[in-house]
């Protein structure tokens, strides 16, 4: 499973689009997108940034599940 996210309920929270949320954090709304969908993991820096943006802890917005056939390793 990997990296989970809540990054569109925050964003919704803010009542900002991704376009705005990407200039805001620096990044483009592709990015912001991509987040959203699980199709990109996002740097520490990022992840931090988001966070900082929304004055939220960084575990309140990514969320890290492991995999099950992982989980003895």
């Amino acid at each position: 499973m990997g990296l989970e996210n809540r990054l569109k309920e925050h964003r919704a929270r803010i009542n900002v689009n991704q376009t705005t949320l990407g200039k805001m954090a620096g990044v483009s709304r592709q990015t912001i997108s991509q987040i959203e969908r699980g199709d990109y993991s996002p740097s520490v820096t990022l992840a931090l940034k988001l966070a900082k943006i929304f004055q939220v802890p960084v575990e309140e917005i990514f969320i890290y599940v492991e995999d099950e056939e992982n989980k003895d390793e």
